[in-house]
């Protein structure tokens, strides 16, 4: 059997990791270092009302309501996260949901090292989504907006009791500047720069509503907490957080990226465009998988299927009859001749998904990265399967 015809144009920048994500177009690292505080406390002044007008442009990008709070937070979304769970669950019965392997991590938190009495876990396998109907207004939830192992997406914050007594704390990484938000229905929002900022990674931002920062100042969990998951001081929030005074030290140099992303974001003409350019980067790929035999959408419902992470299984009958271990080694077959093509780099499923490929298609990627994409993922296919 001939070997398949090599595509003759590679995507321009042939980075499609899922995190960290790819830097927005025209990224240097002179236009970072140009704006960066190096060598300096980040308690002065200067390096000060950067990281405030970081959070300012955040909270304007995303369009979070007046009273809401931004900060920065150590430790990235996973951080974020952890603080949100230890300074607030316990107070009122918990909802988990999980559907990927995040979802599945914040479960196991709650459980084993939380370890709350009335916790009722919602699960679903990769690609689905569990029954939302079944999540209780009473009790605090916790949940990704966005699984980025998986690809699957809440649709929307239908689901949520507009009138409900319980806390909403939604991992929203890769859902932020690419999908629709409702804040009114979000209590405690997370995410990281290095998604679909394209930031840096070690730095998490929280976001907490009147709600939740009632919740901070009038409940005290019955644990310790380490000094980094503190929120509150003498039972009121520390302020400090949401003005740019850190917990801990943050790299200054991450902080500039962030703040070239979101500059980048605001010239593009803010949330409408960003949202517009991930839309347009998963139809470019979608209508491929529509178009080819080999592969589908591991998420079989349209309106749950991320637009930032998108995760693809590969459907032809004669891949799909191997075992799991052989479906992975075909799958890294696969990425390693795109890797070395310098076509796609980064493209493989998570550890623990179903074996196939997972393409971020978040704005800082460009659609006709993804148009001269597609024929390099069937030229790697087809020169995997003739192997077998």
């Amino acid at each position: 059997m001939s070997l398949p015809l090599m595509p003759q144009v590679k995507p321009a920048r042939p980075k499609f990791s899922s995190g960290p994500c790819p830097k927005r177009p025209g990224w240097s690292f002179d236009s970072v270092a140009k704006r960066a505080f190096l060598g300096r406390s980040h308690r002065a002044a200067a390096p000060k009302a950067q990281l405030k007008g970081v959070i300012d442009k955040m909270a304007a990008l995303l369009q979070v309501p007046a009273g809401y709070r931004v900060g920065i937070v150590p430790a990235s979304d996973t951080g974020a996260v952890e603080m949100a769970l230890w300074s607030l669950l316990g107070a009122r019965p918990v909802d988990v949901l999980a559907w990927e392997s995040f979802g599945a991590g914040w479960a196991g938190d709650i459980a084993n090292q939380l370890k709350l009495d009335d916790v009722n876990k919602l699960t679903a396998d990769y690609g689905a989504l569990p029954d939302l109907s079944k999540v209780r207004p009473d009790a605090d939830v916790v949940f990704t907006w966005n699984g980025t192992t998986s690809g699957a997406r809440v649709p929307n914050g239908d689901w949520i009791s507009a009138d409900r007594e319980g806390l909403t704390i939604c991992d929203a990484t890769s859902a932020a500047f690419a999908q629709d938000l409702p804040w009114e229905k979000l209590d405690v929002t997370t995410f990281s720069w290095q998604k679909a900022m394209g930031g840096e990674g070690a730095h998490g931002v929280i976001i907490l509503s009147p709600r939740a920062v009632e919740r901070l100042e009038s409940y005290t969990p019955p644990r310790p907490l380490p000094k980094i998951f503190r929120l509150t001081k003498g039972s009121k929030l520390i302020e400090g957080i949401f003005t740019g005074a850190t917990i801990n030290t943050p790299s200054m140099l991450a902080v500039a990226d962030a703040d070239d992303a979101l500059d980048w974001m605001s010239g593009l003409g803010g949330l409408e465009a960003t949202r517009a350019r991930a839309d347009a980067n998963f139809g470019a790929l979608q209508a491929w998988v529509d178009a080819t035999a080999w592969v589908e959408n591991l998420v079989a419902e349209p309106a749950q299927r991320s637009n930032t992470s998108v995760c693809l299984k590969i459907s032809d009958p004669t891949v799909a009859a191997l075992d799991e271990t052989a479906q992975n080694a075909f799958v890294k077959t696969m990425v390693k001749l795109l890797d070395n093509e310098a076509a796609a780099y980064d493209i493989g499923g998570y550890r623990d998904a179903p074996a196939g490929l997972r393409i971020w298609c978040g704005a800082t990627v460009d659609t006709a990265d993804i148009l001269a994409l597609t024929p390099w993922l069937d030229w790697a296919f087809e020169t995997a399967k003739a192997d077998l």
